[in-house]
């Protein structure tokens, strides 16, 4: 797949995810096969006021290329600006800007997905950020009940210069409950001529190769789905390369991958700026008995005894899985 003038080793995506997405889990991700994982999405507003917290979230390393970072806020003018300091300090292969996100710190701040309210603030935000960085832009939406508008607004964003689009086929009001509607996808990829990627509802190889297929989008971008679980993109992608399920064990590989994330995270001094038992509960989700072990990692004390508990319960001995 490309996109303008990055070319991708596939067309399966990491969304970016706050408080998930981070380099040890992105570098995971794309070690399975993801095409490109985004980072955590950065406040625009923070950049210019010199959060350190903030802009941190685009740290990077030649292994992740490509890379992206996502952007979000509502002044055509502060995310620009923003996101040259990211162009030039981080140098992403795309610069994406998020007008889904429909958490209500955001919404109530005019960001995110309250966007999608203010068709031309839409536009003049990509037009304004395309003429200012040289990084290609793309751009993440969620979807209105009315799908014209919805098209409305696509064809805005690329009439103003970005050069791919993810939809996400929820509203606002949705949030994660009930089911994405991918005719969204289909429709914006037949009245635009940018790539076209479609998000939401992608939880295994069934679902991926289905919503590729109904869609004829370019791309697909998983999100929760991979939490705690970025195996899953090694699956995916044998399936939809080979249409075979690939034979694994999931308590072991989970087993292995949350051992090797939290090794990323001490190689990354990040142990202390994430939530290391919630993190690591996300590991256990789908495997049998992950709920005694869950409880386990709640009363674990340190890495140590995180990662013993997993072990004791799952019955795995410390060693990768084949």
């Amino acid at each position: 797949m490309k996109i303008e003038k990055v070319h991708f080793p596939g067309n399966v995506f990491l969304a970016p995810m706050a408080n998930v997405t981070n380099i040890p889990f992105r570098l995971m991700c794309r070690n399975y096969g993801a095409s490109m994982a985004y980072s955590e999405m950065i406040s625009s507003d923070a950049v210019i006021h010199d959060s350190s917290k903030a802009f941190s979230r685009g740290l990077s390393c030649k292994n992740e290329k490509p890379f992206g970072i996502q952007i979000f806020g509502n002044s055509p003018d502060i995310i620009s600006k923003a996101a040259l300091k990211i162009e030039e300090t981080y140098q992403p292969d795309i610069i994406d800007v998020n007008f889904g996100c429909p958490a209500h710190l955001l919404v109530k701040d005019g960001s995110g997905s309250a966007l999608l309210r203010s068709p031309d603030l839409i536009y003049s935000i990509v037009k304004e950020l395309c003429e200012t960085v040289s990084t290609p832009v793309t751009a993440k939406i969620r979807v209105l009940k009315d799908i014209e508008r919805t098209v409305q607004i696509a064809g805005l964003i690329e009439k103003a210069g970005a050069c791919a689009i993810t939809v996400h086929g929820r509203t606002q009001q949705q949030h994660y409950a009930g089911k994405a509607s991918h005719e969204y996808a289909k429709r914006i990829k037949c009245e635009v001529t940018i790539p076209v990627i479609a998000n939401g509802d992608i939880i295994d190889e069934i679902s991926a190769k289905d919503t590729l297929e109904y869609t004829g989008c370019d791309g697909i971008m998983i999100g929760r789905a991979a939490m705690g679980n970025p195996f899953l993109f090694r699956r995916i992608s044998h399936y939809l390369k080979t249409g075979e399920i690939l034979d694994y064990n999931e308590c072991r590989q989970r087993t292995a991958d949350l051992e090797e994330y939290l090794g990323l995270l001490e190689k990354y001094d990040l142990t202390d700026t994430v939530n290391l038992r919630s993190h690591a509960q996300w590991f256990t989700k789908g495997i049998r008995g992950g709920k005694n072990i869950r409880n386990r990692i709640a009363d674990a004390k340190d890495i140590d005894e995180i990662i013993d508990s997993v072990r004791q319960m799952c019955g795995v001995a410390h060693e990768k899985p084949v």
